[in-house]
């Protein structure tokens, strides 16, 4: 673990975790929600030395949990005890299930068994897991809870090619919508409740998009599309889409529409 700013008195009253933080959006949003004054909790395989740099040469409050979200159960009990030990005087709480993996593009039959089980644990399991814990350790905290999953267009129409990632959004999004109902009959009962969106975030120009256009033609029949986004400029930066996920996430109708796209706010 790395640790630029510890949490006491003088810290923000904002908390963010967010997974997948080490690039692309989930560093994007990271460091969009340190300028506002969070403090940032990421989880990730790996270690972005730019968003530690960023961090400590503004006194910002980070923490990078390095850890391998394919294995989720050991980093959503440390969540949770973090989340425990902590004085529960926030004023906002967010948990940002950002990390995702592309296979390599083609039919399941085409890859690794382990390859296969490790992509479906980082993309569904280790939501679960850590919204469970997120949930469960900050129940009695009076700050204005949500949850933000990272969706995509693919959970909501299938692909060839893409089996793996398709389900893993699909169950990402249907698991949002029963979370959603789950806090509203907690709502209903008097007790307090978080907010849970399932959100597309558009197409953004990551490795996970250099991944697909560089996919066997033979075997991912829309890669020649993938090429096309990139070849017309349809592309948006992981801190343009951040901004707007930002955004999203401050409305005041936040958690109204459990599936949402980005791009119609």
């Amino acid at each position: 673990m790395s640790t630029t700013a510890s949490h006491d008195a003088a810290q923000p009253r904002s908390l963010t975790v967010i997974t997948g933080s080490s690039r692309g959006l989930g560093e994007a949003l990271a460091r969009q929600s340190l300028q506002a004054g969070h403090l940032v909790i990421g989880i990730a395989r790996g270690r972005s030395e730019a968003l530690e740099r960023f961090a400590h040469e503004r006194g910002l409050p980070l923490q990078q949990w390095q850890a391998d979200l394919s294995e989720p159960l050991t980093i959503a009990q440390r969540l949770a005890g973090w989340l425990r030990a902590q004085p529960g005087s926030w004023t906002t709480a967010t948990l940002i299930n950002n990390a995702g993996v592309v296979t390599t593009p083609g039919p399941i039959d085409g890859e690794s068994l382990e390859t296969l089980s490790a992509a479906l644990r980082v993309g569904l399991e280790a939501t679960v897991l850590l919204s469970a814990a997120f949930l469960d350790a900050t129940r009695a905290w009076p700050a204005d809870r949500k949850v933000l999953n990272i969706s995509s267009g693919l959970g909501r129409r299938a692909m060839a090619g893409s089996a793996l990632y398709c389900a893993a959004k699909a169950g990402m999004d249907n698991l949002s919508r029963a979370m959603a109902l789950d806090e509203e009959h907690k709502a209903a009962k008097g007790e307090r409740a978080a907010r849970v969106v399932s959100l597309a975030p558009g197409i953004i120009d990551t490795d996970m998009q250099a991944q697909l256009r560089g996919g066997d033609a033979s075997k991912f029949p829309d890669r020649d599309l993938f090429a096309t986004f990139k070849a017309e400029g349809q592309l948006v930066s992981a801190e343009d889409t951040a901004t707007k996920v930002m955004k999203f996430l401050a409305r005041d109708d936040y958690g109204q529409q459990v599936l949402a796209d980005v791009r119609d706010a």
